[in-house]
């Protein structure tokens, strides 16, 4: 069948069974519509700390529908075909639009579990004179996380994009919550504009994809790309070019990161804390997507496109470690410093992506979904610390953790757990995710980006040891008491205890990912 063929073929219809497989995508979409309803129902006077706890229950609901799908789908005894071969197992909904895999369902639970961690510490910090409306705060955050799920099981570019934009445009609410706030809003209106720029990049590029092809199936796509390379391979350029820029903008890597910092400052912390874990990853999950399965085939015996895309995508990583942790050595905003290491950290996450499959390297998704994990608690927890610590200091500064050993040391001893991650040191899940995606490109054989992650850990260790200095050596006996509430002391010790779990046992979780995923099976669309 050819493309053509395949674009015309009618659709399958969708049946009851079909919606059962979106079965967390609908637990979500009917909490927020409940939810909605209770907020306006509940008299102000009420406090809105209940619509947390129900998001909270509507979250971990639906972890437990897509965790409960993952290990029914890896229980079966795989199908094969007239080679012997085995079947991918991916379910697939509305002509392949969109795909129950493990790809999606390990970077679902990823999504679910960081906002669930999110909640839980914004129980205990977030309060009604900093954020008037507590209730729409707390359910807007379940849209965000449809739309980080459509994208992760997104198989065609139009299903992409609607997961893209309703990730977005809720998240552009989110960051302006603090309406009384004038970065609030300034980060708002930036966000905004650099979301709408990065929004006609990447449709620009897809629709040069569409016009060579005629189709809008990754798939499809990728049949389509091989088909007509030799003949278009400028517009291909072209093509992937916009959509890697505007993507480039969604996980703020450099030269497009100028936004974040701002942005970050601006937004109240449980959402800088949202756009850097969930919002980013759900960015790589499209990245991957198009890479692997369409400029991976774009290649012409005269034209190495995708060669070049994949060299693109390092020099990206490249430019944002280096620009990230150097960039951050003179700040002083623990939330722009954040949002610099974040830079650094995006440039980390996407050489698994530019080393591609070299030097029979085939662990890609491994390597980043370990670390994607790991930076996750490592943020989470951090953001929450800071939560608590900028509460009592009154400021966002640095100098707001000065002594914080002395008046909260268990807080103090997580928040260096955190730190240690951050900085890629033993014994943490940051030092281990930093590993792998380090072994994996010298197995791939590009030592100059080893050499530039390297030397770019090595910079970030003189700001990221400033706040335990703080910690240890600056107190001077005028700080006020911090405060931890018990949500909050509860998500900052499950990222503790997760961080130095997984720099303790790597082996069996990374065993695990590459035990469930496969690149042909899960990640290539046919």
């Amino acid at each position: 069948m050819d493309v053509t063929q395949q674009q015309l073929a009618p659709l399958a219809p969708f049946t009851w069974s079909d919606a059962a497989y979106l079965a967390p995508e609908w637990i979500l979409i009917a909490f927020t519509i409940a939810l909605a309803v209770i907020d306006l129902a509940m008299p102000r006077s009420v406090s809105r700390t209940v619509i947390g706890w129900l998001t909270l229950g509507g979250l971990l609901t639906s972890l437990g529908f897509v965790v409960w799908r993952l290990i029914d789908m890896n229980s079966k005894v795989p199908a094969l075909d007239a080679n012997g071969q085995p079947v991918s197992g991916a379910i697939r909904l509305l002509a392949d639009s969109y795909r129950i895999d493990d790809f999606g369902s390990i970077l679902k639970i990823v999504f679910l579990v960081a906002t669930a961690l999110i909640v839980l510490m914004s129980l205990g910090t977030v309060k009604r004179d900093e954020i008037p409306n507590k209730g729409e705060f707390y359910y807007l955050l379940l849209p965000a996380v449809v739309g980080a799920m459509i994208m992760a099981s997104s198989g065609d570019l139009i299903t992409l994009f609607v997961g893209l934009e309703l990730l977005s445009i809720t998240t552009y609410v989110l960051v302006g919550m603090r309406k009384h706030a004038v970065k609030s809003s300034e980060a708002a209106f930036k966000y905004v504009v650099t979301g709408g720029i990065s929004t006609a990049l990447i449709l620009f590029g897809m629709s040069y994809l569409y016009g060579i092809t005629g189709a809008t199936n990754l798939g499809a796509v990728a049949q389509g790309v091989q088909q007509h390379a030799a003949d278009f391979a400028a517009l291909l350029y072209v093509a992937f070019f916009f959509i890697l820029a505007g993507l480039g903008i969604k996980i703020a890597a450099a030269p497009f990161h100028a936004w974040a910092p701002d942005v970050y400052q601006g937004a109240p912390t449980p959402i800088t804390a949202f756009l850097a874990v969930v919002s980013k990853g759900a960015a790589f999950a499209v990245i991957f997507r198009i890479v692997f399965n369409v400029a991976f085939y774009a290649s012409t015996p005269d034209k190495p496109i995708a060669d070049d895309i994949f060299l693109t995508l390092l020099i990206m990583a490249a430019a944002a470690m280096i620009i990230g942790s150097t960039a951050a050595l003179k700040q002083y905003n623990v939330k722009r410093l954040m949002a610099l290491s974040g830079i650094a950290n995006a440039g980390y996450l996407l050489v698994p992506v530019g080393v591609s499959l070299k030097g029979m390297h085939a662990s890609n998704f491994g390597e980043f979904a370990f670390y994607l994990a790991a930076y996750l608690l490592m943020n989470v927890g951090a953001f929450a610390v800071f939560s608590v610590v900028s509460k009592a200091a009154g400021h966002e500064e640095v100098s707001s953790f000065a002594g914080l050993y002395f008046r909260a040391p268990w807080t103090a001893c997580a928040m260096i757990v955190f730190v240690l991650s951050l900085a890629g040191l033993p014994v943490t899940g940051g030092f281990f995710g930093k590993l792998f995606i380090l072994l994996g490109a010298a197995q791939s054989k590009a030592y100059w980006i080893v050499a530039v992650m390297v030397a770019s850990s090595v910079i970030s260790y003189y700001f990221y040891f400033r706040v335990i200095r703080q910690m240890f050596m600056r107190s001077t006996g005028e700080e006020k008491d911090v405060q931890v509430p018990a949500t909050t002391g509860i998500a900052i010790w499950l990222c503790a205890i997760l961080t130095v779990a997984l720099g303790i046992v790597p082996g069996p979780v990374m065993d695990w990912v590459n035990g469930h995923f496969s690149i042909l099976g899960d990640l290539f669309i046919r």
